[in-house]
């Protein structure tokens, strides 16, 4: 196995407990793969190191880290022949659980030794690539105020959601796919998710899956004091589809125009885009190691 492992030291629980760069090496020895460890130095350089990967003949590449760094390293991947391989230790790992990857002490390095390759689906918003989910409103105020923290995790997820909660005024938006008549909503959240969910189990978008060559569209519209808590509670129970506040599509392709610029996020990721959002979906454009019994 010709493969480059890509661990990102300042990712929350590498920065805390950076274990896994050591274990990555004990593996490739243990292996007897032809490999190496490297290790991230600024934001956006696991991608040029993905590519540098692919370049250099690798048929795997593996991110250890979060989301964010699993989108940076299969952002230099798409496309190619190469396969992404996934040690999971983020906060979220929305499509490490969609794909059934299993944490660093459940089985992620063996999925590398003994998983299988499966395509998945490409999103881009405004030429930005997101393998799990995007969004724009609340949650993209929420990932940037996140990604401040010291420590993160579900608590701390929790803490700062609720901090911002009721000071958060909901944006008028309009979507088209295409297809449909346009819709003109109030949107608290606007999400287009690859997979079915953010992470922690938190179910954005049920039902959706990362090759179907489509994109699943979630509007959760005004929310106020009294409807936040059954709607967590659906978003938690997969049963988001089920509010009268939410509006859900499916498609290849989406525009989003809202008032002004402002923040987005890419698995959880943020940006500053234009007001108008041009989304897309690369059908099985990318390769992913994923147990062999999922």
């Amino acid at each position: 196995m010709h493969a480059r492992f890509i661990f990102n030291p300042r990712s929350g629980h590498n920065a805390r407990n950076p274990y896994l760069l050591g274990r990555a090496e004990a593996f490739i020895r243990a292996e007897g793969w032809n490999a190496r460890v490297v290790c991230t130095e600024r934001p956006r350089h696991a991608t040029d190191l993905a590519r540098a990967a692919v370049d250099d003949g690798c048929t795997l590449v593996v991110a250890i880290g979060g989301d964010g760094t699993l989108n940076e390293v299969a952002s230099g991947l798409v496309g190619s022949s190469a396969a992404l391989g996934l040690i999971p230790c983020g906060s979220g790992n929305g499509l490490g659980r969609h794909l059934g990857i299993p944490n660093p002490g459940a089985g992620a390095f063996r999925t590398l030794r003994e998983g299988k390759v499966r395509a998945i689906d490409t999103g881009t918003v405004n030429g930005i690539p997101f393998f799990n989910a995007m969004g724009l409103g609340f949650d993209a105020d929420i990932s940037e105020r996140f990604n401040r923290l010291s420590r993160r995790g579900l608590p701390a997820y929790v803490t700062t959601t609720c901090r911002l909660f009721f000071g958060y005024k909901p944006q008028i938006c309009t979507i088209r796919n295409g297809v449909a008549d346009a819709l003109t909503t109030e949107a608290f959240i606007v999400a287009v998710a690859n997979s079915d969910q953010y992470g922690n189990d938190c179910y954005i978008a049920p039902g959706a899956r990362v090759d179907d060559g489509e994109l699943d569209l979630t509007v959760i519209r005004r929310v106020g004091p009294f409807s936040a808590l059954p709607l967590a509670v659906r978003l938690f129970l997969g049963r988001i589809g089920g509010s009268a506040r939410v509006h859900r599509m499916r498609g290849t392709h989406f525009v989003i125009e809202r008032p002004q610029s402002g923040p987005i996020h890419t698995d959880g990721e943020v940006h500053t885009t234009d007001a108008t959002l041009d989304v897309h979906v690369k059908s099985r454009s990318l390769r992913v190691l994923v147990p062999a019994t999922g």
